[in-house]
């Protein structure tokens, strides 16, 4: 269903209904748009545990009516005590995805959400904006079918995994229609709303967090979370025909995302889904992600300018030169996997905000902290244990990223936000729907529901195929073989292909919402 409307307050969308609404009442009780995605953050952190956490990182684009567009990175460090000995003494050889050694950086989502408040003048109290978070958390909420999936299909690698199985295993994995509460994360989101959310890190809360975490056998210390800060980095951009496109900073693969668009707009495509669409933006992909895997990481460990590589004409007429119109070029590369949430909101003023969190993968380390009920992430997992190069693990260093917020202001005056889940994918589908609606004019809705594509790897897959969902033209498939892609077909609708979602505010006032079948999300506006 297209949702449009001509609005007051606003408009949000998010993966899970719960979320959707949790945001849209603090619209109806005057929030903006950075207030109402905090209330969204919040509210998924705790109904959509299998997805993110307040464990885990986030990004976000904040863009002022009319003007600037804000960057928030609250990613986290590796611990100080995350050394190559610590893995060696383990006799690893590789960072475990789960467990204590995998719950290896500081958890940044909370102080995303303190930074993108800094930027309303007088917010709404916290209690306002985690009241749907905490009610959630203790009256409980029912386990979606995804989330009964995630905990069948990972129950061998969590089950065993310090503070998980209390939560998430009463009596075997967690079933479709259950009801799950979670009283003690309940009572973390009130401690937040009454010391603040900087309590996360410093204070009694930093400290009974930090003393689970050593007693589960991870190394961030009370010193590490005292020592993190979000950053408000300026957002990277590139310029196409018709807008000006914004994405996150690293250690965030935002310029891969940028990158695919600009490059695609130097190709020709006549018809959205047709070969010379999808064959395009795959190859471009192909030249963002080599790119991307020779430069991006750390920015404090970087070669390169990200913004001067976007900015540099010459350069990206070359890469989309190397692009053949008619053949694939050979991909032997392998994805990374990822499970997070993207939310967005625009208020009735023209404020825009695209937001993302996660614990990288479903259910993140698996490491569930019982006295706060955090679960924490296994970014840190990701790390390659070498003495240098890229994405090598030293302390303080901080982690490659798949999240990455996108947004979009066009010359005619229309805002934007829009993103999704699902790692590797994300830059692809964020290029699939922004095309299908910017360069085809295809509805918003319909660009989110149409058939998808990944390259590379999904979850718990291997192959670095090219995988589309079974709904295109069956030309479409010949087409792409013939031009020498591995073509692997999927289901119909897949959550493999990530949960998207997109938000357009047009200059008359008028703002337009779309989310994502595959989730359980809603668009809400008021």
């Amino acid at each position: 269903m297209l949702n449009t409307l001509k609005s007051l307050r606003g408009m949000v969308t998010a993966p899970h209904h719960l979320a959707s609404q949790a945001g849209l009442s603090v619209l109806r009780d005057g929030g903006n748009a950075v207030e109402a995605a905090v209330a969204m953050a919040a509210a998924l952190a705790v109904v959509y545990p299998h997805m993110n956490s307040i464990g885990g990182d986030s990004f976000w684009l904040i863009a002022e009516p009319e003007g600037k567009v804000h960057g928030v990175s609250a990613v986290g460090a590796a611990a100080a005590n995350a050394s190559l000995d610590l893995y060696a003494q383990a006799g690893l050889e590789t960072i475990p995805w789960r467990g204590p050694l995998a719950a290896n950086t500081v958890a940044g989502t909370i102080s995303g959400w303190e930074a993108a408040l800094a930027l309303v003048d007088n917010p709404m109290p916290l209690g306002r904006l985690l009241r749907d978070a905490i009610h959630h958390a203790e009256a409980g909420v029912v386990v979606t079918a995804g989330g009964a999936e995630i905990a069948r299909d990972k129950d061998a690698e969590l089950r065993d995994v310090f503070g998980y199985a209390e939560l998430f295993r009463p009596g075997g994995p967690l079933q479709e229609g259950a009801i799950l509460k979670q009283p003690a994360l309940a009572r973390t989101l009130r401690r937040l709303a009454e010391t603040g959310l900087a309590s996360f890190y410093r204070g009694e809360l930093a400290n009974d967090i930090a003393r689970d975490l050593e007693k589960a056998g991870s190394p961030v210390s009370p010193a590490d979370l005292a020592a993190h800060r979000a950053t408000t980095p300026r957002p990277l951009s590139a310029a196409i025909r018709d807008a000006q496109l914004y994405n996150m900073t690293p250690p965030t693969q935002g310029i891969a995302s940028l990158l695919i668009l600009a490059l695609f707009d130097r190709l020709a495509a006549d018809e959205a889904d047709g070969f010379e669409h999808v064959h395009g933006l795959v190859e471009a992909t192909k030249q963002a992600f080599l790119i991307r895997d020779r430069y991006v990481g750390d920015p404090a460990y970087m070669t390169v300018d990200p913004q001067a590589m976007l900015d540099d004409g010459d350069l990206l007429d070359r890469l989309a030169g190397a692009i053949d119109p008619d053949t694939a070029l050979p991909w032997p590369q392998m994805a990374n996997p990822g499970d997070t949430v993207w939310f967005g909101a625009i208020d009735g003023e023209g404020r825009a905000v695209s937001a993302i969190q996660s614990t990288y993968f479903e259910l993140g380390s698996g490491v569930v902290l019982p006295e706060t009920g955090i679960i924490w992430q296994n970014r840190g997992a990701s790390f390659r244990l070498a003495p240098d190069g890229w994405n090598a693990l030293k302390p303080g260093c901080k982690p490659f990223h798949t999240l990455n917020p996108a947004m979009a202001r066009f010359n005619d005056g229309r805002i934007m936000a829009y993103g999704t889940m699902g790692g590797e994918g994300q830059p692809q589908t964020q290029a699939a729907l922004f095309t299908r609606y910017s360069r085809f004019g295809m509805p918003l809705q319909q660009a989110v529901t149409a058939p998808r594509w990944l390259l590379g790897k999904t979850w718990g897959a291997e192959s670095a195929t090219l995988k589309l969902e079974d709904r295109f033209e069956p030309g479409l498939y010949d087409r792409l073989r013939t031009a020498g892609h591995d073509v692997e077909l999927m289901a119909p609708f897949t959550s493999a292909m990530g949960h998207a979602g997109a938000l357009v505010r047009h200059p008359d006032g008028v703002i337009e919402g779309a989310t994502d079948p595959r989730s359980d999300g809603a668009v809400a506006g008021w």
